[in-house]
């Protein structure tokens, strides 16, 4: 059967409806419709055919989601604009090359497991998904489920299914609309498919009238300075750079004087270093210190830290807490950003820093830490590490009674990149049932409570404080205990089915010559 014009516009329309489900358009009824058209191609069509349909709906979703993308390396790497849209369209492809083999798998499993396609697409899906988040640098930005962030009753299963079960249903119920228009039982099939999907978030609307954490609360204060991304503190004046970190001095003594007591600053907002042992590091690290011992307040602070080995300095992107007695503790990124902060496979893309010296040469952290706010343990992933679920949910399972992420989203000015960034930490908190503090150099800064409510935030390219109190919840989740059950179960019986499906097809490829000798 030849792929008609027609196939390509239901895919093109799959993939476009899908990215228009996440930040900014915020459309997320959309995800829970947006695949039939796919799934219908990949039941219609040989695997070949599909393979070509999901690479093609994927790119067109990841061209909808990503479009920001080209902006960063010409303005911030200097490339060109040519050589910045021939970067975007390539990892738009490579990215879609995903829903490519979803596609071409779930066309081959159901032509040799009819009765359980319904339930072989969602498990695929969420494979290909877990997938996406580890194969080489992992990059689980654009995952189905997290498009429902403000669908606030049905995100409560990610708590204990994590961000992939919440993709699973909406994929399920998508699977099953198509599996019932082919069937003779088609009311039933489609009533008790929205009868699921009813139940999901009828128990997440009772999970969200739950008694929240009684333990004491605390009054937290997010800065955010608006530090501009393109600032290069190395060739600015010094009174410039002192002007910026007093700027962020005021902020934090506005917020110590309305009632905070845990005061967190953006990730490199000013140059910091406290391991540094030259001007201005020195000066900025003792007016830090002093003020935290004048105010009692504890300072959470985005800091370069630097470290000796013997082939030379090592540099780490790391979140220092910094007490009123003056001790620290330190958590370096660990995940840092591929072609941003270091280059990943440097034998094969070496030939970058020929076009770009925007990139830098970061060592990532090696392990979890918690810090302390008064005997009260916290975690701290930077920035980019907030897209990762198992990443994330370390920290609490290691004790942390709350989350805190510091960012800096101004390489991606008003796009929906920040947005974006903003609506993962939400998954975040409901997953790990912790509050989460977000401060962000020129935003989003803000707060969402254990159940994924956003408290408060703020505008982008603002300079302001915002102070929330929260409450620390020692309790842990199903998925901060156990994490990623359900992908492994996904990817255990996605390859039991695609074992099943190739023994099936070896056995009729096998018949008919069996017959034919026989006769």
């Amino acid at each position: 059967m030849k792929i008609r014009v027609l196939d390509f516009l239901l895919a093109a329309s799959c993939g476009v409806m899908t990215g228009l489900a996440f930040p900014k358009t915020d459309l997320f009824y959309l995800g829970w419709i947006s695949l039939i058209p796919l799934i219908y191609l990949l039941l219609k069509l040989n695997p070949a055919r599909s393979f070509v349909l999901g690479l093609l709906a994927g790119s067109f979703f990841y061209a909808v989601l990503l479009y920001w993308i080209p902006a960063v390396p010409m303005h911030y790497g200097g490339l060109s604009l040519g050589l910045s849209i021939l970067i975007y369209i390539l990892l738009t492809l490579l990215l879609a090359l995903f829903w490519g083999f979803f596609a071409l798998t779930a066309s081959f499993c159901s032509r040799y497991m009819r009765k359980l396609t319904f339930l072989v697409i969602p498990l695929l899906w969420i494979s290909l998904e877990f997938i996406t988040t580890h194969l080489f640098t992992g990059f689980p930005w654009g995952l189905l489920g997290a498009s429902q962030y403000k669908n606030t009753p049905f995100i409560q299963l990610s708590s204990i299914t994590g961000v992939y079960g919440l993709s699973f249903v909406m994929v399920l119920f998508q699977s099953l609309i198509v599996f019932a228009a082919a069937s003779k039982k088609k009311l039933v099939i489609l009533s008790l498919s929205l009868l699921m999907v009813l139940v999901f978030h009828f128990s997440g609307f009772l999970a969200l009238k739950e008694a929240a954490p009684s333990e004491e609360t605390f009054t937290a204060a997010l800065i955010q300075g608006n530090t501009s991304s393109s600032t290069d503190f190395s060739a600015q004046p010094f009174e410039k750079t002192y002007e910026m970190f007093q700027k962020h001095i005021h902020l934090s003594h506005m917020a110590y004087e309305n009632g905070a007591e845990l005061i967190i600053w953006p990730e490199l907002s000013v140059p910091l270093c406290f391991s540094c042992q030259f001007q201005p590091y020195i000066d900025f690290s003792e007016q830090l210190a002093h003020f935290s011992k004048e105010t009692g307040c504890t300072l959470l602070l985005g800091t370069s830290e630097m470290a000796y080995a013997l082939d030379g300095p090592l540099f780490y992107n790391a979140a220092v807490c910094l007490s009123p007695d003056r001790s620290l503790s330190y958590y370096y990124k660990q995940h840092l950003v591929p072609f941003g902060e270091y280059t990943p496979y440097k034998k094969v893309f070496s030939f970058i820093s020929k076009f770009t010296h925007a990139i830098g040469e970061l060592t990532p952290g090696r392990q979890h830490s918690l810090h302390e706010f008064k005997d009260i343990p916290f975690g701290s992933p930077v920035c980019y590490e907030i897209i990762f679920p198992s990443l994330v949910r370390k920290f609490s399972k290691m004790g942390a009674e709350f989350l805190v992420t510091i960012t800096n989203d101004g390489w991606y000015g008003t796009s929906a990149a920040p947005y974006q960034h903003f609506s993962l930490a939400v998954l975040r908190a409901v997953e790990n049932r912790k509050y989460l503090l977000r401060s962000a150099t020129t935003g989003i800064s803000g707060a969402v409570d254990p159940y994924g409510r956003i408290i408060t935030k703020s505008e982008l390219n603002t300079q302001t404080f915002i102070n929330i109190e929260i409450t620390p919840n020692q309790s842990l989740t199903f998925y901060s205990k156990y994490g990623d059950i359900l992908p492994y179960a996904g990817l255990t019986l996605s390859l039991i089915f695609l074992i099943l499906s190739v023994i099936r097809r070896s056995n009729e490829r096998t018949e008919p010559k069996a017959k034919k000798n026989h006769s």
